[in-house]
């Protein structure tokens, strides 16, 4: 026979300390919106286009049918063994990408050094080094990244000894570098005053030992 059930319910400020702890685990797993990385993305391809990366697409079924095409960019974070960032495509020589990275991100010593090195070796391989970037596995990190290197030298020209371990490293080094951002990221979002802040604005409420009602 149908019953009627009274429950209490709070809103987090009338929590206890244990309890508003509940309510923020609660929010980290479940209350965080799906795409909260968007923002860190969106900075990485206009980086990309910056340094000559040109970022390989996928086509991601949308829910009210058809398609949009996404970067391939993979994460999996933040604990666990074979965590990491990676991304596929093609690079090429871009002029004054030094120039354009230290414009988009002046403090970052990291991105520079990368645009430096980059630049570096286009100039002693008289700007023709080309590169394929491909992902291998299951895992998401940046040592799952393959880099196969040509030289676009009309007289047949070699690339440098030291040419394809540098664009290698140069690449995973960008990967590390994303990884570090959507860390950064995930911890500003899941902080206590993000977590209160979010809950607060969408008036969730819960039982008085932190569990979320509704």
């Amino acid at each position: 026979m149908p019953r009627i059930v009274e429950t209490t319910v709070y809103e987090l400020r009338e929590l206890s300390e244990a309890a508003k702890e509940k309510a923020r685990s609660w929010y980290r797993e479940h209350g965080l919106f799906d795409e909260w990385y968007d923002f860190v993305f969106e900075d990485f391809q206009a980086i990309c286009g910056l340094l000559g990366i040109d970022l390989e697409t996928r086509p991601v079924r949308l829910y009210g049918g058809g398609t949009r095409e996404d970067p391939c960019i993979f994460f999996r974070g933040f604990w666990s063994q074979g965590d990491g960032a990676s991304f596929s495509g093609t690079y090429g020589y871009k002029p004054d990408a030094a120039r354009a990275i230290r414009g988009h991100a002046p403090e970052d010593a990291t991105l520079h050094a990368i645009a430096d090195r980059l630049q570096d070796l286009q100039r002693r391989n008289f700007y023709q080094l080309t590169a394929g970037i491909s992902r291998q596995g299951r895992y998401c990190h940046e040592y799952t990244m393959s880099i196969t290197m040509d030289r676009d030298s009309p007289t047949g020209q070699d690339m440098t000894a030291d040419a394809e371990d540098a664009v290698t490293e140069a690449m995973r080094g960008l990967a590390r570098w994303l990884y570090r951002q959507l860390e950064l990221e995930y911890e500003s979002q899941t902080s206590d005053e993000a977590a209160d802040e979010a809950i607060q604005c969408n008036e969730w409420t819960f039982t008085d030992s932190g569990k979320r009602f509704g």
